[in-house]
C-alpha cells in the first residue's frame, strides 16, 4: 500500500523519522512527504552522508549544479529539490538561508505527449474491466491516475454530474465532469463493490483505511459502503501503519502495465501512458475552444500557465494552417 504512510517509531529517533515526523504535523500530503524525504537523502548522501545542520547554502548550490549539469534534469526537478532542501533548513532545522545561486538546466520543457480521440477510444476498447472503466475516467474527466485509484464510492455524484477528487496535487480538493456516458458504468461497479463489500462483512472484516484523523472522528465509517474503494483490491492486505487486515484500491502500477499492454495492442508507436489520458482530456477541450481557466480549474493546476503548454501542443497540427504541399 504505497500511498498510506507508514508508522514511525515513537519517538522518532533518526533524523529521517523526526522529518518525516515534522512534514505529518505539519499536515502536508503524503506524497510530499515521500518527495521531500527522497530529496534530502539524495542531498546527504551527495554530500557524504554528512549531518545536514552542519551544511550550509553553498552545499545546496554544489547539489543543485550537479543535478543540472552533470544529470542534465530538468528545471522543474531542480526546483522541486530545491523546495525539499529549504524546508529543511529553514522549516525543520531553523536555519534561515540566504539567497541560493546556481545555474538552472538550459534543458527545454518537452511538450506532453497526446492521444486524438480515435486513438484514446481505440487504447480503451482494448481493455478489460475495471481497467477500461479507469482509462474513461482518466480521459473522460481528466484525472490522474493516482487521484483515479484513490476514489471513494461517495466522490461520485450522478445527480450533478460531478466527480469529487479528494487531496489531489498540492493537497487540494477540487470537482471535474462526471460524463453521463460512464453513468451506467459506474453504477454497475459500485454494485460490484457493494457485494464484495458485504462478502468482507460477513468474513469480520470491511474495514477501510480513513484519511487524517477521521477514523477518530467517525469510527463507524471505516466500515461504511461510502468510503469503499470504488476500484478496490482483489485481496486483502496488511496497513502498515496499525497492522490491521484491510482491502486497499488496485496498485497503480498494475493499471499502468495494463495500459501499456493496450498501447501495443493498439498498434500506437507513442510513447503514452496512463497519464497521456489526462493530457488528452486538456487538448481536447481546448479544441473544442472552452476557456482557459474553465480546464486549469478542471485539471486542478495551480497555475495557468501550467494548462497553457496544451495551446502549444493544439498549435502543432490542429490550428488551421494548410501545409504547401496541399495547396
Amino acid at each position: 500500500m504505497l500511498d498510506i504512510p507508514r508508522m514511525l517509531p515513537n519517538p522518532p529517533v533518526r533524523l529521517i523519522d523526526k522529518f518525516r515526523f515534522f512534514i505529518r504535523k505539519r499536515g502536508l500530503a503524503y506524497k510530499t512527504e515521500k518527495t521531500y524525504v527522497s530529496w534530502v537523502l539524495r542531498y546527504i548522501r551527495f554530500h557524504d552522508k554528512q549531518h545536514p545542520s552542519t551544511l550550509s547554502e553553498a552545499h545546496i548550490e554544489m547539489f543543485l549544479d550537479h543535478l543540472g549539469v552533470h544529470l542534465n534534469a530538468a528545471k522543474n526537478t531542480q526546483r522541486t529539490a530545491l523546495n525539499a532542501l529549504v524546508f529543511l533548513h529553514r522549516e525543520f532545522l531553523g536555519v534561515e538561508l540566504k539567497d541560493i545561486k546556481f545555474s538552472y538546466t538550459a534543458v527545454k520543457r518537452r511538450l506532453p505527449v497526446v492521444f486524438s480521440h480515435d486513438e484514446a477510444m481505440l487504447v480503451i476498447s482494448e481493455l478489460q474491466a475495471p481497467y477500461k472503466l479507469m482509462a474513461q475516467l482518466m480521459f473522460g474527466s481528466g484525472l490522474r491516475i493516482s487521484e483515479c485509484l484513490r476514489l471513494r464510492v461517495k466522490d461520485l455524484d450522478f445527480s450533478m454530474g460531478s466527480l469529487i477528487i479528494r487531496e489531489g496535487k498540492g493537497g487540494k480538493d477540487r470537482s471535474t465532469i462526471l460524463p453521463p456516458v460512464l453513468h451506467a458504468a459506474l453504477r454497475r461497479q459500485v454494485s460490484l463493490v457493494k457485494a464484495q463489500h458485504e462478502q468482507d462483512l460477513n468474513d469480520g472484516l470491511g474495514e477501510v483505511y480513513m484519511p487524517n484523523r477521521l477514523a477518530i472522528k467517525y469510527p463507524s465509517s471505516a466500515n461504511a459502503l461510502a468510503w469503499q474503494y470504488l476500484f478496490p483490491a482483489g485481496r486483502h492486505s496488511i496497513d502498515p501503519r496499525s497492522g490491521k487486515e484491510r482491502r486497499h484500491h488496485i496498485m497503480d502500477r498494475t493499471v499502468q502495465r495494463e495500459v501499456k499492454k493496450a498501447i501495443k495492442s493498439a498498434g500506437i508507436l507513442k510513447h503514452a501512458s496512463c497519464h497521456t489520458f489526462r493530457h488528452s482530456f486538456a487538448t481536447s477541450l481546448l479544441q473544442q475552444r472552452y476557456d482557459i481557466r474553465t480546464i486549469q480549474k478542471l485539471l486542478g493546476h495551480t497555475s495557468v500557465e501550467t494548462t497553457e503548454i496544451y495551446t502549444h501542443v493544439i498549435g502543432q497540427g490542429a490550428s488551421g494552417v494548410v501545409s504547401p504541399l496541399e495547396r
